[in-house]
This record gives C-alpha cells, sequence and structure tokens, in this order.
C-alpha cells in the first residue's frame, strides 16, 4: 500500500483508547500516509473544519459524540468524505444506520492488520475514482433508524451479512438468500425490503414448495375466468399485485421447470401473462429468491436451471447456521427471553448458568427456530424464577459431542453495559471443563487430561489452581465444586 498510487493520503483517527490510536497510527505511517490522531469525535470534528482528510477511521463507542454522530457532522462538512467505522459491539441497526448514513465499511474488533489494510485501499481507491459505493442516502435530521426486529448477532458472518444488507438494500438487482431451514432468510428479505426505496409498500412472500405446481403458476401469475376449472372470474396473481414493490420467492429450488421457464421470461423481460391468458402485462417488482438447497447440485441432475440461477444469483447473501455463531446463542436467548415472557405477561426469567451451557453446545439442526421454539417451550414450563435446565428439551440435555462433531466453544453473555471482569470468567469456564471431564472420565486424571487435550502436568497444575487436587471420586468432586460455586 505504501508504494501504491493511493500512498500519502491524509488520514484522520479517532479513537479514545490511545492504544488503538497510536497502533493505527502507526500501521497507516508505515503505509506512507500523513496520519493525525483525535481522541475524541469533537476533538475530530474540530481538526475536520480547519483542514480536509481523505479518509477518516474512527471507533463506533466513544464518550460525548459517538462514531455514528461523528459521521453525521463530517458529511455535513463535506459529503464525500469517507469515513470507516470500528467498533467490538456490531449489531444490525448499528451496522445499518452506519451504512445508512453513509459510512464506506464497517470493521469490528478484533481485526487483522491485513484487513484494515484492504479496507483503507478499498476506500481510497474509491475516493480516487470518485464511486458511487460512499455512500446510501443520508437520513432526515432526527430521523430514527428503523428497527430490524429479528435480526440478532454480532458475530463476525452476521456482520457481514448486516453489511451486504445496507449495501444493497436499493439497488434493483435479484437477491438469492441460502441458508439453512430456520436460519431466518425471510427475515433478511424482510429487512431488504423495509430498507429500500420500496419498503412502504406491502411486502410480497410466497412459499414455492407449499403449494401444488399449477395453483402456484396462478399465485405467481393469476389467471382469467375459464382458465381452468374453478376460475369464474380474473384473477390478478403476486407479480401484479407486487408491482413496486418486493417479493419473495422462498423455497425456490421447489418450483417445477416449467414454471422456472416463465420465472425466467419475468426477470429478463419484466413481462407476464396470466394462466390462460394471452395479453403481455408489464411488472415492475424486486425478486428476492430464497432456497435452502445446494441449486449448483440441482442443476447438475437437471432439476433447476442454469440461467434461472444466473438470474436470481445477482446479489447472493449465505446466512450462517447457528452451530457457525455460538456467539450469538445468549443475545438471542436475551431477545427470546423478553419477548415470551411479555406476551405472558411474566417477569424475565434468567438463564441459568447450566442451561446456558446446554443451549450452547447443543448443535441446533433447526437453527435459529429450533432455538425459540425449544425457549418458548422451556419458558412455559418452568415455575421457578430462573430457567433451569430441567425445563429444556431432553434431546438438549442428553446430546453430546461425538468425535466428528467437534464441541462448541463455550461463550459467556453479552458483555453487560457495566463490563465485566475477563478473567473471572475465563476461571468459571476453565473450572466448568475441567469438573466436566472428570466426570467423563470417571476420575481418572490421566484420561481428563487426555479429553481436555492437555497434557497431565497441566491438568494437575489446573486443579490445584482451583482447589480440585484432591478428588474423592468424581461424582463426589463434582458434588463439591458445585457446592462451593
Amino acid at each position: 500500500m505504501g508504494s501504491g498510487k493511493n500512498s500519502g493520503a491524509r488520514i484522520l483517527v479517532v479513537d479514545d483508547e490511545a492504544g488503538m490510536r497510536d497502533f493505527l497510527s502507526i500501521l497507516l505511517q508505515r503505509e506512507g500516509h500523513r496520519v493525525v490522531a483525535a481522541a475524541n469525535g469533537k476533538e475530530a470534528l474540530r481538526l475536520a473544519r480547519e483542514g480536509r482528510f481523505d479518509l477518516v477511521i474512527s471507533d463506533i463507542r466513544m464518550p460525548q459524540l459517538d462514531g455514528v454522530g461523528l459521521l453525521g457532522g463530517l458529511r455535513e462538512a463535506d459529503r464525500e468524505v469517507l469515513v470507516i467505522l470500528i467498533t467490538a459491539f456490531a449489531s444490525a441497526s448499528s451496522t445499518i444506520e452506519a451504512m445508512k448514513q453513509g459510512a464506506f465499511d464497517y470493521i469490528t474488533k478484533p481485526f487483522k492488520v491485513e484487513e484494515i489494510k484492504g479496507v483503507v485501499i478499498r476506500a481510497l481507491e474509491a475516493q480516487r475514482v470518485r464511486a458511487a459505493a460512499v455512500a446510501a442516502p443520508v437520513a432526515a435530521p432526527g430521523e430514527a433508524a428503523p428497527a430490524i426486529e429479528g435480526l440478532i448477532g454480532r458475530s463476525p458472518k452476521m456482520v457481514e451479512v448486516y453489511k451486504v444488507i445496507s449495501k444493497v438494500a436499493n439497488v434493483a438487482g435479484t437477491v438469492l438468500i441460502t441458508g439453512e431451514s430456520g436460519t431466518g432468510k425471510e427475515l433478511v428479505a424482510r429487512t431488504l425490503h423495509r430498507h429500500s426505496d420500496r419498503g412502504a409498500k406491502p411486502f410480497m412472500a410466497i412459499n414455492c414448495g407449499a403449494i401444488p405446481e399449477q395453483l402456484l403458476e396462478s399465485e405467481l401469475f393469476g389467471h382469467v375466468k375459464g382458465a381452468f376449472t374453478g376460475a369464474v372470474a380474473n384473477k390478478a396473481g403476486l407479480f401484479e399485485v407486487a408491482h413496486g414493490s418486493t417479493l419473495l420467492l422462498d423455497e425456490v429450488g421447489e418450483m417445477s421447470l416449467p414454471l422456472q421457464v416463465k420465472l425466467l421470461r419475468v426477470l429478463q423481460d419484466r413481462l407476464f401473462r396470466r394462466v390462460g391468458g394471452t395479453e403481455d402485462i408489464g411488472v415492475d417488482v424486486r425478486v428476492i429468491a430464497a432456497t435452502n438447497k445446494h441449486l449448483p447440485d440441482l442443476i447438475k441432475k437437471g432439476a433447476f436451471r442454469e440461467d434461472l440461477f444466473y438470474r436470481l444469483n445477482v446479489i447472493p447473501i449465505h446466512l450462517p447456521s447457528l452451530r457457525e455463531r455460538p456467539e450469538d446463542i445468549p443475545l438471542l436467548l436475551e431477545s427470546f427471553v423478553t419477548r415470551f415472557c411479555q406476551q405472558n405477561r411474566r417477569p424475565a426469567k434468567p438463564v441459568s448458568e447450566e442451561a446456558m451451557v446446554y443451549l450452547i453446545r447443543y448443535p441446533w439442526p433447526g437453527n435459529v427456530r429450533e432455538l425459540e421454539n425449544a425457549l418458548e417451550r422451556a419458558l412455559a414450563l418452568e415455575q421457578s424464577e430462573v430457567l433451569t435446565a430441567a425445563s429444556l428439551p431432553d434431546e438438549i440435555r442428553a446430546w453430546q459431542p461425538t468425535e466428528a462433531t467437534p464441541a462448541v466453544a463455550l461463550a459467556p453473555p453479552a458483555i453487560p453495559p457495566e463490563g465485566l471482569n475477563l478473567e473471572d470468567v475465563v476461571s468459571q469456564v476453565e473450572r466448568k471443563l475441567l469438573l466436566e471431564a472428570l466426570e467423563k472420565a470417571g476420575g481418572v486424571q490421566t484420561k481428563a487430561a487426555q479429553i481436555l487435550g492437555i497434557n497431565f502436568r497441566s491438568f494437575r497444575y489446573r486443579l490445584k489452581k482451583y482447589g480440585l487436587e484432591r478428588p474423592r471420586g468424581a461424582s463426589a468432586r463434582v458434588e463439591r465444586a458445585a457446592g462451593e460455586a
């Protein structure tokens, strides 16, 4: 980057942590850039008014004036300024709001050096060619960002999804959302619609796998009177009704080949005919398709048209499974518990530590939908003030990882506003894993060490560290430790 055509840029680094300011300043200076640092948003605004910067890199969480507020102030003074926001607290609403306000990109901590270098290169290149990728329309002053119900997660994979949504919501291209059943594909489609210029109109959706072929054709394209038995009047289909809006074709991989041909024509020519009709009808609909199947495999089997796949896959969005983002489970639990308890007019129940362990280690084949259903059932059965493991479904409590199924790392709940003691949290997790390994090994310490993948000396050191070095049988040790916790 230092020797490239983007070297020598004037960059403003904004962070209330001196260590991060120094790190970014040194990194960028080594790449040949001229760096000015600010300790807060107000100082950054003052510096930006005194002289123009090619790029601003700012933390999003700062006292007095946060990164999003700084972004708004910077863009009021200079609509062309590029801003990269960095945060350890990514969420769907904050990411999309930042991108709506005109942030060039959004990076979550911890990040790799090459990642920040790459984003800086892209930003400066975008500035050089004055690309339109800099910003979406700025919200009106004082206007709050629309709520994004259902999309929950701060994991890197979910943040990437939010960033794609924010960049393509107002783009006319067709979107193909892929992911396992229960990952929230319809929620993403609704979010895309809500943040687009079509958002004021009703969102339309249809499940292509739940309706017989003849009826599905009529639902999509409508029919004329007498087209088939029971067609006693003309009927408009979803494409006609969704004119000027968004239509989700859920489980598009279930659509028959003859219907795929008709769908392809709509996507290519923006024209269709009602069933039994002879008149072409023009339509302006943004199509979003979703599937839990691997369409390239269906293409090889002759069950899906390759040309239709490329028409649908203009903007791909892949949703990760829940087992790929276990760190989001505490956030989902908090949201679901609050919602279910409010719906049933009950006080919110905290999730016990034991229940949290079961919920995080379970692989969730049904993804977020399965988690939501399991939690609703558990809360309905729970009689105490805390959600205990006893109320969880049997399959969750009984599940054990196999050699082919890597154990999911235990993750603490989301960091509370007042912060937490990292050493205490790590100690709790380590102690719990030691006890679990001892229990599985029947008290045989050498076997327990093997289960945890550490040598015997290291295992004994950890036992001593947590006061577990003189066991009297595995179960007695577990009971004693549990009583002391």
